[in-house]
Formats: C-alpha cells, structure tokens, sequence
C-alpha cells in the first residue's frame, strides 16, 4: 500500500484559535504537517513558529502564498478578511480550510465557488462540530428513528466578552454574536434537517455604543419541523443543543466546544419518566476535533472523502444568516436565497 504523505500546511496569521487549538492538533496528527505560519508583524510569526516548533515563518500572507512547500492554508484571520485571502489563496494554487464564517453574506461566499473550480483546489469551512463522534452519533440516532420524526432542534451558545479593541467588536469587520457563534446552531439545524429553511425570523439586541448584535433569538421553519436558538456574546457562558421528536429527545450537555481532553456525553431520553429519570446516558472517549477536522480535509485533498462543510454547504449557511439579519430589520419572516 503507498504511503500517504501528511498534507503541508501553512498558518496566515496568529489569532487564538490557530495558536491554542488548531495548530496543535494538526501537530499530533499523522495527516497533518504544520510548515509555515505568517503575520504581517514578523517578530509574531517568529514567536509563533519558534514556540510551535514551524520551521518557516513569514512577514506577510503573500510570502506564505508563494511557498512551494505549503499545499494547504488555513484561514482564521478576523471574517472580514475571509473572503479576500481565500481568494487569493486559492489563485496561488492552495487549499484552504477557512475559519467560520466563511463570509460575510452569501454573495461574497458565492465568489469563493468560483474560484474553486477556476483552480482545481478544495475549499471548506471550518465547522470542526461537524466530525465530532458526538454529533455523529446524534445524526445516526435522528435517521435510526430513535425519537421518531425531527420536529424541533433548540438551542443556546453565549459568553461574556466586551472588549472595543475585540476583532469580535467590530461590525465592519463581521463582528457580533450571529456570525461569530450562532452560525453553529444554523449550521447544525440545517444538517441535521438534511434541508434548507423555508423560512427565518430574528429578533436582534444590539450593543448601543459598538454596534454589534450582542443578543439574538431566532428562528427557523422547515418543512419537517423548527429550529430555535439564541446566541449572545454579553451573557453568561451556557451552551447546550436538544433534538425533539415525537417519541424523545437527544441533549448534548458540550455541543460547540468539545474538549479535547475529556468525555463528552449525549442523553437520550424517551420522556416515559419525570425529570429524566428514564434518559439514557451515552459517552464517547476524549478526542481533538480539531484533529480530527484536519484528517477529514486531507482525506478531502486525497480524493477519498469530501470536506465536511462543502462551499455549497456554507453558501446556503450564510443565505439563512442574511435572512435573519433582514428578519431583525423588515421584523417579518424572510426566505434564505442560496
């Protein structure tokens, strides 16, 4: 059997999630090899690459783009900065795993379509969620028929960060609680519907001096059923997702940030007793899902898989958001056009 070489990945900027999670799990999988990183400051870059042991680093994106050696970008610059350098990464020939959200409309997303086909690369969206055996297993129990049919998926994902300097604080930049996290319980409802809404409805708080949307509740109507979710980035930090049939339901106590370090668990409950008192408990082994993310898109590279979140996919994704971002000013149900 030939040997399969780990795919060669370069880092454009330093922000957290690449620093504390996704570099390292790409560093403890097989599939994965971490070969440069850059920052349009170079001392950062240096930092970064001499503390994760990278053996390139640059001073700019573009030097990065034309390294030889990188076959793979991952993408998690501020989201306003999506678009732009997947774009040009992509005309430099690369693949890329871009952070969610992938834009930040649908029309800029659409723009990526192209440019993946223009160049022959693969593009996805980052939605490590999605390869968690957690929500796997939630996905197969749903098609099993475990609580009969889907009729409701709700959902809660807050924390409490209020910062001016915050990239997440900047409404030009795509910052606010929606497209930061909310787009999870989107995403998740759309999947697990195996549909796109027909409908969407918001309702936005926004901060009165930043600007962003700092509390959101919405909600979605499918043919089969309802989402419902709030999102928020000024409350206490809770997140939770439970799946309702007419027979039970599915609850997953950690849906979003799944650590890498510790069992997750689902419960299943047929509602047959108060209080839960019948649920069933299901728990999985601790694993990096953000390891397991990176082996899924070299699979995709490969030819032997496709990427979890495909461009269609997350075009479709963020024709709900502008829905529900027109919801909250027409204050009336709007129809997602992917």
């Amino acid at each position: 059997m030939a040997r399969i070489e780990p795919l060669r990945w370069g880092i454009l900027g330093v922000a957290n999630i690449a620093v504390n999670k996704v570099i390292p799990a790409m560093r403890a999988s097989s599939r994965a090899r971490v070969v440069a990183i850059a920052s349009r400051d170079i001392a950062r870059a240096r930092r970064s690459a001499q503390a994760l042991d990278i053996p390139k680093a640059f001073g700019s994106y573009d030097e990065l783009l034309a390294d030889p050696d990188v076959d793979a970008i991952y993408n998690p610059l501020p989201n306003h900065l999506h678009v732009p350098w997947t774009l040009r990464a992509a005309d430099a020939g690369k693949h890329v795993l871009c952070e969610k959200p992938i834009a930040l409309n649908a029309a800029d997303a659409r723009m990526l379509v192209d440019a993946r086909d223009r160049n022959d690369v693969i593009i996805g969206e980052a939605f490590m969620v999605r390869v968690h055996p957690q929500w796997l297993e939630v996905r197969r129990l749903i098609a099993d028929g475990r609580i009969g049919p889907l009729r409701l998926v709700s959902g809660h994902f807050s924390y409490f960060r209020r910062n001016p300097a915050d990239v997440r604080s900047r409404v030009e930049w795509g910052g606010g609680s929606l497209l930061d996290i909310g787009c999870y319980p989107v995403n998740l409802a759309r999947w697990l519907f195996g549909a796109e809404p027909t409908g969407a409805i918001a309702n936005i708080d926004r901060d009165p001096e930043l600007g962003v949307d700092r509390l959101v509740t919405a909600l979605l109507q499918f043919d089969a059923g309802q989402a419902q979710f709030a999102c928020a980035g000024q409350l206490v930090p809770f997140q939770r997702m439970t799946m309702f049939g007419d027979r039970g339901r599915i609850e997953v106590e950690i849906p979003f940030n799944a650590p890498p370090d510790r069992r997750c668990r689902i419960i299943v409950d047929d509602g047959s007793r108060f209080a839960s008192e019948a649920a069933e408990t299901i728990d999985f082994p601790a694993v990096d899902q953000y390891a397991l993310q990176a082996e899924r898109f070299a699979d995709a590279v490969a030819g032997t898989s496709d990427v979890p979140v495909t461009l269609e996919d997350a075009v479709a994704n963020m024709a709900v958001i502008d829905a529900l971002f027109r919801s909250a000013k027409t204050r009336q149900m709007e129809r997602p056009s992917s």
